[in-house]
């Protein structure tokens, strides 16, 4: 849809029911530390803002969810790769966009290497000037990974939370495929990512993402926000 910015993206579906509580319920910062299994202290001394400690069962529930998003792409015949968290920049000037390389890419000092933002970079840059023979086409990739992220500009780093970090992970899922193909293959993947938040019971909401907030490299996106009880809104927590 045409539109001037992310005001104007166009939501499409809703899916799943809003719970209503019969109790204020709390920030996961409060919960987290009340349980302790929540560490921003420890992190702040350790690494400044944007980083966390996760302890015992929360960092058990991290990677049972994980894991769940992985066993669901591997059902879905993706090929689940682990791939390197750095790359040269030749590779990442090709996956990325100027504001990403400025605003969101950590570079290693002395090095031709920079730290990725998503393992979709690496992914992608395996097929950087290959020939692919059609007949091996499609070709299905997923992939978990710590990711890292400056986080400059439009929405910044939380102060303390688990929302905006420099690190975070990740599962994502890429397909390489024939142009005229891929919009079946969008599909898919939009498919794939709402039976996760549906299985999972959270409430959720498709948007269409607009000309005028579409980035560059994209010829269409949709993402998916999840509600928060908290905030009392929607918010990102996917996107194809």
């Amino acid at each position: 849809p045409l539109g001037k910015d992310e005001s104007e993206n166009k939501e499409t579906e809703k899916i799943g029911t809003i719970k209503k509580f019969t109790f204020k319920p709390a920030h996961h910062i409060k919960l987290g530390e009340k349980l302790g299994i929540l560490d921003f202290e420890t992190s702040a001394r350790t690494s400044g803002k944007g980083f966390y400690y996760l302890k015992g069962k929360l960092a058990l529930l991290n990677q049972a969810l994980l894991r769940f998003a992985i066993n669901k792409m591997i059902s879905k015949k993706y090929t689940y790769i682990e791939t390197p968290l750095m790359l040269r920049q030749e590779v990442i000037k090709n996956v990325t966009n100027l504001n990403d390389q400025q605003n969101q890419i950590y570079k290693i000092q002395d090095e031709d290497l920079y730290l990725i933002g998503t393992s979709e970079h690496s992914l992608i840059g395996r097929f950087i000037n290959q020939m692919i023979p059609e007949e091996q086409l499609p070709i299905k990739n997923t992939s978990y990974s710590m990711c890292f992220r400056k986080e400059i500009g439009a929405h910044g780093i939380e102060e303390k939370g688990l929302y905006r970090t420099h690190q975070f992970n990740k599962i994502e899922m890429i397909i390489i495929c024939k142009p005229e193909n891929s919009e079946n293959f969008f599909k898919e993947a939009k498919d794939i990512t709402i039976s996760i938040f549906k299985d999972l019971e959270i409430p959720i909401r498709v948007l269409e993402i607009c000309s005028g907030d579409l980035g560059e490299l994209k010829h269409r996106q949709i993402d998916i926000e999840a509600w928060s009880p908290i905030l009392k809104d929607y918010y990102e927590v996917g996107s194809c």
